[in-house]
């Protein structure tokens, strides 16, 4: 097996299992904690988005070098000395990401957040602890970003499974045991992430080649990457004003416990990340080695097969999560309350996901050309339409109004950013990726996957509703995969289709 299907496995199978973590927990923690409590685990998933502001494009450049060096011969002492150079900078960010939260606890809980059962003073308290928690969990990223650039994907995603396991379990077993309070469930979020981000420290300067000499701090490295980096960080503040923007403005039009509630349905569609992550993070990096030796052909066929194997994995799913939302929600949190007003922010979210996750692989590519204008451009041009229009929709149609914003926002991702993209990088291969890559696999799991909606009941038993909800999740992902024509799925499935439409008109001729 290759490196690449190694590395996509195993971030596959990583990502799968730190979403499950984290899906099967979540019933746990609203049941000790409260939805409102709840609401408080929303705002620590966005001070860790937010403070996203603060790499500066590092963990890309991190990972884009150690990727372009790792193929060339004498680099070993550069490589180490430029992680000792960056490491520097981002603890420094991490202390004053620590610092600036404890410092804003104050106002955040007496002036931002409207809790109703939770005491301003309990609040704080906990605003405090995550501002510790931030400064340990912060740095994973970029860590993270140098084993992927030394094609160490193995070896992390293992790192992550046991640790999200552990960040789990350990947390409901506090909340069960020790005290069921949301100061606890943080203080148990500081623990882990200083040994996660331990462990990943270690690995990586293992994974370096190695060197005569110590690393050191050499400044005249970033003067070979500051334009890269510099892309990178207008990219990612962006970035990160689109993707934490709804949840801050949220935060203070809605109640805590609504804000929960948006939280929730967030989880559900971001675990779609666990599926688009693991293709993103192995293509990046060999697209990257592949721009650097020049290979054009090698470009071309890792970027359709990639595009191909990101629909696949992400349209089924995202299909059978947005059209069977509200069961899957009552199966799930076992409460008809929060599937009520959970289930349609579910459907918008998930499917604003599934189509931001579908061009990342075209960002991938502008990426490994370090052609980092047309997204930040894009990202620009998209927050100034943002804010406005998540004031708007929400003051008009409440919270189902802001999550609509994420679905109207990556329709114009899929519109005009791909469409300006493809004039510069690859042109030839434009109108395929719209049509092979993406439209084939998603026409297929429409059709499957609205079949089994109009057929599937809710008002089934639970035991036949879930093995019903498997079978179409398995139909709707096998005919995209059969649509999908550079995975080799037709090929491999052509004998069984064989022997389905021979039976087919078998049947229709004794009728």
């Amino acid at each position: 097996m290759s490196v690449l299907k190694k590395n996509i496995a195993a971030n596959f199978g990583g990502g799968v299992w730190t979403g499950l973590m984290n899906l099967v927990f979540v019933p746990l923690y609203i049941h000790f904690l409260g939805i409102e409590a709840y609401g408080l685990i929303g705002i620590f998933a966005t001070l860790l988005g937010m403070f996203a502001l603060l790499d500066m494009g590092l963990s890309s450049t991190l990972n884009r070098e150690m990727a372009r060096l790792s193929v060339q011969e004498g680099k070993s002492r550069e490589m180490r000395d430029f992680v000792r150079t960056l490491e520097i900078l981002y603890w420094l960010a991490g202390l004053l990401i620590s610092v600036a939260v404890i410092a804003l606890s104050p106002f955040i809980a007496y002036h931002w957040v409207k809790a109703e059962h939770l005491s301003p003073q309990t609040v704080q308290t906990a605003i405090m602890i995550m501002g510790l928690a931030v400064a340990f969990q912060w740095p994973m990223g970029f860590y993270s970003g140098g084993l992927m650039g030394l094609q160490r994907q193995v070896l992390l995603n293992v790192i992550n499974v046991v640790m999200a396991t552990f960040r789990g379990l350990g947390a409901v077993l506090i909340l069960w045991l020790v005290s069921p309070t949301v100061l606890a469930f943080f203080l148990w979020q500081i623990v882990i992430s200083i040994v996660q981000t331990g462990l990943v420290v270690f690995f990586l300067w293992r994974s370096l080649p190695p060197a005569p000499e110590a690393p050191h701090f050499r400044l005249e490295l970033l003067r070979n990457i500051w334009r890269f980096a510099a892309g990178m960080t207008g990219i990612i503040v962006t970035s990160t004003i689109l993707t934490q923007t709804d949840k801050i403005i949220l935060s203070r039009m809605l109640s805590l416990k609504v804000f929960g509630y948006y939280t929730l349905a967030g989880v559900v569609a971001m675990s779609l990340c666990r599926f688009i992550a693991p293709v993103f993070s192995a293509t990046y990096p060999r697209l990257t080695n592949l721009v650097a030796l020049g290979d054009k052909d090698g470009i071309i066929n890792l970027y359709h097969k990639s595009a191909q194997l990101m629909s696949v994995l992400i349209l089924p799913a995202a299909l059978v999560v947005a059209l069977f939302s509200k069961d899957l929600l009552l199966l799930w949190t076992r409460s008809p309350e929060t599937a009520a007003h959970t289930y349609m922010l579910v459907s918008l979210l998930v499917m604003g996901t599934a189509i931001w996750g579908l061009i990342n692989i075209p960002y991938a590519l502008q990426l490994a050309y370090g052609w980092t204008r047309l997204s930040f451009y894009v990202n620009l041009v998209s927050v100034l339409l943002l804010v406005p229009l998540i004031i708007v929709l929400t003051k008009w149609y409440g919270v189902v109004g802001a999550a609509s914003v994420w679905v109207m926002l990556n329709i114009g991702y899929l519109t005009f950013d791909i469409q300006i993209m493809h004039r510069r990088l690859l042109p030839a291969e434009k109108w395929r990726w719209y049509v092979e890559d993406v439209g084939r696999p998603f026409l297929a799991a429409v059709v499957v996957s609205s079949i089994g909606r109009l057929v599937i009941k809710s008002d089934w038993s639970p035991f036949l509703l879930i093995a019903s909800l498997c079978l179409v999740s398995g139909t709707t992902l096998l005919a995209a995969a059969c649509a999908a024509n550079q995975l080799g799925a037709v090929t491999r499935f052509k004998p069984f289709l064989t022997r389905l439409r021979n039976g087919a008109i078998s049947a229709a001729k004794t009728l």
